[in-house]
């Protein structure tokens, strides 16, 4: 339980601290069919390796602090909060992995993972974080590419 709420502390602290985007006025509008995200936020495939480094980065993804992943069993603090993800790329789309990464909760209601390219709708958000979401949208497809290799 202890090992839990560490991992979901280190969860909300890098999603504070690290916004990658820039203010925006606009907010981000995402084309979801069928609860997926079927384009490239970029119009461009993202690219794996640095995506696994946005997804170990703990002031970016740090989606290791809730998730395991057999592959990066040599990185250390690996998390038991969220499902691991073995197998990933096997279970959803590219599509479904785009709009889980973005928004989580447009899929699972219940979720505590933040969404990665969102700025409006959030909640407790300090001042200089307002307009911004944790990743960019060259990130979010990074990390998808990164997950689409782990089968």
């Amino acid at each position: 339980m202890r090992r839990s709420l560490v991992a979901a502390f280190a969860l909300c602290l890098s999603a504070g601290v690290a916004c990658a985007q820039e203010p925006t006025k606009t907010p981000i509008k995402l084309d979801i069919v069928n609860d997926a995200l079927p384009n490239s936020l970029t119009g461009a495939p993202g690219n794996a390796e640095a995506g696994r480094k946005v997804f170990l980065t703990r002031t970016l993804g740090n989606c290791l602090a809730c998730h395991q992943v057999t592959s990066l069993k040599s990185e250390e603090f690996h998390g038991e909060f969220g499902p691991s993800l073995d197998g990933v790329a096997g279970r959803y789309t590219e599509a479904q992995l785009r709009l889980i990464v973005a928004d989580p909760k447009r899929i699972f209601t219940d979720t505590v993972m933040p969404a990665f390219f969102k700025n409006e709708g959030l909640s407790r958000v300090r001042p200089e974080f307002v307009g911004k979401s944790i990743l960019t949208a060259a990130q979010v497809e990074d990390v998808i590419a990164f997950l689409k290799t782990l089968n």
